[in-house]
């Protein structure tokens, strides 16, 4: 089966590079037994590849079984899973089958696997590479033929340095890695997607189709959709309930997207992980810029300080601040003139801190940054836009701002 008509089997809007990509993946190694984990942020529509694997392997005519790991009590988890005998634990009245043997013969698909508590990852990891498994209470080891697909929305990776899952058991899970990108990598499909929610939930509920206009498609594509196209689907229900015009606007369409107003551009914030949140190198280079320009004033500033309160504050011909009164002297910053003149006149100091802070404008850079782009892409906004990382609702904002002409 190709994939336009996997497409249509399951569902799947969308037609952007990174989707295709898992899809391709995961019709590839379906008719192996090989275990796949699939990872994705909360929202990105994972559960449909283990359904695309089954029915593509050879175990589709048997059981398919998904399960939420991170649903199930940790002290019930190895029962659900393995099964337990009559009398293993208090309300044991009877033998009761596991997942892993009512999928005998077809697949399992593990959700959330990262919320595994350590000891059930050892009876998986035993499953995975002998095919056996221990019901709770039993001593008889039984066994099962199971294909084993995983999915989780953290890095594994990181928990495996923690401590809180097991190395072994990530390299078996992750023989084949399927990545699903988060929706806003996929901005060609967002408003194929909100139209087809749309036109399910017209017909649900009897009533006229919503659509967006223009700006507001503008608006639903800048959006990042934090919650993927979880979100995107809740979100176009409420509309469709709500709103009694069924021509959306981009004011309409605000209303429900949180900070959807917010800029696009990096905002200074105070961490140790200032920098891992930005998702390009340009937006890390905007943050740096902002924290040179501020160190460069507090430096400003400080000097200023220091030369009214102390008089006897001296600038040498080659803008060397000598400050007497303490002791030694002691030089407080050595840096070459900015001026091609080698001398420096002491009224001049103030001058030179201006040109120091012009030249290290984010504004300046910023807007320097906005032209070229413009230049180079033909004062196209929406390719500038691209070129630069921002919504064409920003750029847009941003040629007011600083009035560009173009």
């Amino acid at each position: 089966m190709d994939l336009q008509s996997i497409k249509q089997r399951f569902e799947i809007i969308g037609n952007s590079v990174g989707l295709n990509r898992a899809l391709d993946i995961a019709i590839q190694v379906a008719p192996t037994d090989l275990s796949v984990l699939i990872t994705g942020e909360s929202g990105v529509g994972k559960e449909r590849v283990p359904q695309i694997i089954h029915s593509q392997s050879l175990r589709k005519h048997n059981n398919y079984i998904a399960v939420n790991c991170g649903a199930i009590p940790e002290g019930t988890i190895d029962s659900e899973l393995f099964g337990h005998v009559k009398g293993s634990f208090t309300s044991a009245h009877s033998d009761r089958k596991g997942y892993f043997e009512e999928a005998d013969q077809g697949t399992i698909f593990l959700d959330e696997v990262a919320e595994l508590p350590l000891s059930t990852q050892v009876r998986l990891l035993r499953v995975l590479e002998t095919g056996e498994f221990i019901k709770v209470g039993s001593s008889k080891a039984q066994k099962t033929n199971v294909r084993v697909v995983a999915a989780t929305n953290v890095d594994l990776a990181v928990r495996v340095s923690e401590g809180k899952f097991r190395e072994d058991l990530y390299y078996r899970l992750n023989t084949v890695p399927i990545f699903m990108p988060p929706l806003r990598n996929r901005q060609e499909d967002i408003h194929l997607l909100f139209r087809k929610f749309a036109g399910d939930f017209a017909e649900k509920y009897r009533m006229p189709v919503i659509r967006l206009a223009d700006d507001a498609v503008q608006v639903l594509n800048a959006y990042r959709w934090p919650g993927n196209i979880r979100q995107l689907k809740n979100i176009t229900e409420q509309i469709s309930i709500i709103e009694e015009k069924r021509l959306i606007s981009a004011e309409i369409l605000k209303n429900y997207l949180i900070g959807a107003d917010s800029s696009n551009l990096p905002a200074l914030i105070k961490n140790q992980k200032k920098y891992e949140d930005f998702s390009s190198e340009r937006e890390i280079l905007y943050q740096v810029l902002f924290d040179m320009k501020k160190d460069m004033n507090e430096l400003k500033i400080l000097v200023n300080d220091i030369i009214r309160q102390n008089p006897e504050v001296k600038i040498n011909d080659y803008g060397t601040q000598i400050v007497k009164g303490f002791g030694d002297d002691i030089k407080m910053n050595d840096f070459k003139p900015v001026y091609q003149d080698s001398k420096i006149d002491h009224d001049d100091f103030e001058d030179r801190g201006e040109v120091i802070e012009e030249v290290l404008s984010l504004q300046e850079q910023e807007k320097e940054l906005i032209i070229k782009a413009l230049e180079k892409n033909s004062n196209k906004r929406k390719l500038a836009a691209e070129e630069l990382g921002i919504s064409e609702r920003t750029l847009y904002r941003k040629i007011k701002e600083y009035d560009i002409k173009k």
